[in-house]
């Protein structure tokens, strides 16, 4: 049984901290969830455990973390619902050619640059344990995510979710997280595989008639929350609760599948009826205790993970600046290249390259299931962090020196309403 005088204290330390060093980052011009990215490091081993180890010890002992892991856990598989909810396929058409080439090649470079960086890290990052091939397919997923919920909310503060940029960035962001997570299936399919008796063909089959079968099947059943919802205005409580029980029954079968818990519930939102009042509704439902307590547990969880003392030498630290490098080269670059080849004005290719390099929390929870599976290592996990720190920090000012959007008369998608209220939107009217 856990110890709930420690884990009590721990919800209380980690939400202080995360609200106060949120309220900083807003001073900054940042969004709140950068700031609370960064104070879940702060509270592990990087600074608290090396400034304060015994408070460190006293607040966090390890055998108190498997709780508070996995409270946090229930918090991502949540957040991930609420990300395929925000995901309007009606709304990513028609956004012209600039849209398909930018997200394709947005994909492509990172993912292809970051696989020519692993055969240099490979060796020195990794061992036996770990396929070349694993490692270098997930190293090239990582760096191919954009954070959609930050990207939205940094639009959204410049009241620019309507413009042709804001609609490209968040068109494109959306395809390039459903491309990175199908392809991270596939590698914690395989690399799961390898250690099941199952079959990998028959893993792979089960996935893939379970997706048809979600699709084209439960996807039907599911517009009754949206009639219900039309007819009445509102859902009562045992209607909210069968939707939570059918987002943890999607997570568990893809939990049993062999791929994780978080890709059934990303898809159980992306199937979900579209209606725009009755997707803000449904955010609105689940919004202020998923991203005021859940969120920040598992940034501290993802904190505690993480080592920067594991970085010793100018070696290491090499390595941390090469993955930033090509994780900027590859996203940004190839973002920017792609829209202006396809007749973008320079300077909006350029700001449109820098929004999809924001990756954020969308990256710390794909780390996260790489360190479960153990496809990383500490070490590169940590290096890995510090890349989706830097890579989101810099997008605030850098935007704001080459490509200061602001104002716009357009009506904001619903994809950006409820992905910048997922960036760490205001509670109940407070100071964001």
């Amino acid at each position: 049984m856990p110890d709930m005088f420690t884990l009590v204290l721990q919800i209380a330390v980690i939400l202080a901290v995360c609200r106060m060093v949120g309220s900083l980052f807003r001073l900054l011009h940042q969004p709140r969830v950068v700031g609370e990215m960064f104070a879940g490091i702060l509270l592990g081993p990087s600074l608290l455990g090396w400034l304060a180890p015994h408070v460190s010890a006293y607040l966090f002992p390890p055998s108190s973390l498997g709780f508070l892991s996995a409270l946090s856990q229930m918090g991502v598989v949540i957040f991930m619902f609420l990300v395929g909810l925000g995901i309007n396929p009606n709304e990513l058409k028609d956004q012209g050619h600039a849209a398909v080439l930018t997200s394709h090649v947005s994909i492509t470079a990172p993912f292809v640059l970051a696989s020519f960086l692993s055969l240099y890290l490979y060796p020195k990052l990794s061992d036996n344990s770990v396929s070349f091939t694993n490692f270098a397919l997930f190293m090239g997923a990582a760096m191919s995510i954009t954070a959609f919920p930050v990207l939205a909310r940094i639009l959204t503060e410049r009241n620019a979710s309507g413009s042709r940029l804001g609609t490209l960035a968040l068109a494109c962001a959306a395809v390039d997280d459903v491309t990175g997570w199908c392809i991270l299936a596939y590698i914690v399919a395989l690399i799961r595989a390898a250690k099941s008796p199952t079959p990998i063909l028959m893993t792979l089959g089960g996935i893939v008639l379970f997706a048809v079968v979600m699709i084209y099947g439960v996807r039907r059943q599911l517009r009754r929350f949206e009639n219900t919802y039309r007819k009445r205005g509102a859902l009562n409580e045992g209607q909210m609760a069968f939707m939570l029980l059918v987002v943890l029954a999607s997570a568990l079968c893809t939990e049993a599948l062999g791929i994780h818990l978080l890709f059934g519930a990303f898809l159980m939102g992306a199937i979900m009826p579209k209606e725009n009042r009755f997707v803000r509704y449904v955010l609105d439902r689940f919004e202020t205790i998923t991203v005021t307590m859940l969120l920040p547990l598992f940034f501290a969880s993802t904190g505690l993970r993480t080592n920067v003392g594991l970085l010793v030498g100018r070696e290491m630290w090499l390595y941390c600046g090469l993955i930033i490098l090509v994780a900027t080269l590859g996203k940004l670059g190839g973002s920017m290249l792609a829209s202006w080849l396809a007749g973008m004005q320079l300077k909006e290719a350029a700001g449109l390259g820098i929004l999809m390099n924001t990756r954020g929390l969308m990256e710390l929870v794909i780390l996260n299931i790489g360190l479960d599976v153990k496809v990383i290592s500490p070490a590169l996990f940590s290096m890995m962090v510090l890349m989706a720190l830097v890579t989101t920090f810099m997008t605030t000012p850098l935007l704001e020196l080459v490509c200061p959007i602001r104002g716009t008369a357009q009506e904001p998608t619903t994809a950006a309403v409820t992905l910048a209220q997922l960036g760490m939107k205001p509670v109940n009217g407070s100071s964001a």
